[in-house]
C-alpha cells in the first residue's frame, strides 16, 4: 500500500537504482519509497505516506483513507476460498487498518476487476461478503467501479472517522512504553501451510485456522478502544508481528522486545504445527493476515481489558525477542 512509506523504510538497493531493474530488486518499500521520494503534500494531508491510514482535514473535521487490493493467485485462490470469504477478506484487512489509527469505519469504496466470463453467482456472493464485513463494524460499501480484467482483482478504499481523537501513529513509542496485543497471530500461517500442503482440515484446530486464513477475525473495536486509552503507537499485524513491530520500532526510533512466555501460542496452532512438523512460534512471531492489533502505551496506562502485555520498549533499535536479535521473516510483497 502506498499509504506506508516514510523515511523509516530501507532505501532501495544498488540493484534497484541500476537501468532495468525491477520491482523485485528494489522490494516492496524500495518501490513505495521512489514512489512517495521529493512528494509534497498539500495543507489538507495531516498524516500521508507512513501509518496504516491517511488523514485528511476537511472543513470541519479530518476522514481517515487507506487503500488495500487483493490479486487473485497472489491473495487469494479461488479454490480454497469462497467468493463469499474473499469479499469478507477485503473488507476484514482495511477496516483493520482503521482500528489501527483509532479510528471509525465510515465507508468502503470497492473497485472490482474480473474476466468478462465470471458468472454473476461469484460477484453476488463477493458483494454479500463485502457488505457482511462493512456491516459488522458499523458501515457500508458507499460506492466503486467496475473494469475487465484478466484475474479477479479487488480494491477497497476505507474512509473512518477519529471522533475526534488524533489518530494514533507508528512514530509515537517511548523508552519505558509497554507493547499489549490485541487478538491473536500465527492463526493464519497455519491455515495456509495446511492449505498449500493440501491438508484437508479434520478437527477443530485444522478447520479454526483454516477458516482463519480465509476471513481474518481482526479485533476491530480494541483499536478505539487502545486511542481513547491513550495509545501512544498501535499498527495491525497484516505482515507479521515482528516485521510490524520493526515498523513501530524505526518510526519512533526505539527497541522493541517480545516476550514468548507472554505472548504464548494459540493451541490451534500448536496443534497443526505438530502435523506439519513445524515451529509454531515461527508462524506467531512472522506469519501475517492475522491483523491481531499491537500497540505501545505508557507504563502508568490502564491497558483495555481486552488487551495483554507481550514486551516492552526500551532505547536503541529494532525488535529483539526474549532480549535476543531475530530477523524478521514476515510477508513482503516482491
Amino acid at each position: 500500500m502506498i499509504a506506508e512509506s516514510r523515511d523509516d523504510l530501507p532505501a532501495p538497493s544498488d540493484g534497484a537504482r541500476a537501468e532495468g531493474a525491477t520491482v523485485r530488486d528494489a522490494g516492496e518499500f524500495g518501490v513505495i519509497r521512489r514512489i512517495t521520494a521529493g512528494r509534497v503534500q498539500p495543507a489538507a494531508t495531516l498524516i500521508g505516506p507512513g501509518d496504516d491510514a491517511a488523514v485528511v482535514s476537511l472543513t470541519h473535521g479530518t476522514v481517515v483513507a487507506s487503500v488495500d487490493m487483493l490479486v487473485e493467485g497472489r491473495h487469494f485462490r479461488t479454490d480454497w476460498s469462497s467468493p463469499h470469504d474473499i469479499g469478507r477478506k477485503s473488507i476484514a484487512q482495511n477496516a483493520a487498518d482503521m482500528a489501527a489509527m483509532g479510528a471509525r469505519p465510515l465507508t468502503f469504496l470497492v473497485g472490482l476487476g474480473c474476466p468478462a466470463d465470471t458468472p454473476l453467482a461469484v460477484t453476488d456472493a463477493l458483494n454479500e461478503g463485502l457488505w457482511e464485513e462493512a456491516s459488522a463494524v458499523g458501515a457500508g460499501i458507499g460506492g466503486g467501479d467496475l473494469v475487465q480484467s484478466p484475474h479477479i482483482t479487488v480494491s477497497v478504499t476505507a474512509l473512518g472517522d477519529l471522533d475526534g481523537r488524533r489518530a494514533v501513529l507508528r512514530s509515537g513509542a517511548r523508552p519505558g512504553d509497554l507493547i499489549a496485543m490485541a487478538g491473536e497471530t500465527g492463526y493464519s500461517a497455519a491455515g495456509l501451510e495446511l492449505l498449500t500442503r493440501g491438508i484437508a482440515p479434520g478437527d477443530a484446530a485444522t478447520r479454526e485456522c483454516v477458516a482463519i486464513h480465509r476471513t481474518p477475525r481482526p479485533p476491530y473495536r480494541e483499536g478505539v478502544a487502545a486511542a481513547e486509552a491513550g495509545a501512544h503507537a498501535m499498527i495491525d499485524t497484516s505482515d507479521g508481528l515482528l516485521s510490524d513491530l520493526g515498523h513501530i520500532a524505526r518510526a519512533s526510533g526505539v527497541r522493541i522486545d517480545i516476550d514468548t512466555a507472554a505472548l504464548g501460542c494459540p493451541e490451534p496452532v500448536r496443534a497443526v504445527a505438530a502435523i506439519c512438523g513445524t515451529d509454531a512460534m515461527a508462524w506467531v512471531l512472522d506469519g501475517g493476515e492475522d491483523h491481531a492489533l499491537v500497540a505501545a502505551f505508557a507504563p502508568q496506562s490502564a491497558i483495555p481489558e481486552n488487551w495483554r502485555l507481550i514486551g516492552s520498549v526500551s532505547e536503541g533499535e529494532g525488535v529483539t525477542v526474549d532480549h535476543t536479535t531475530r530477523s524478521a521473516d514476515g510477508w513482503t510483497s516482491w
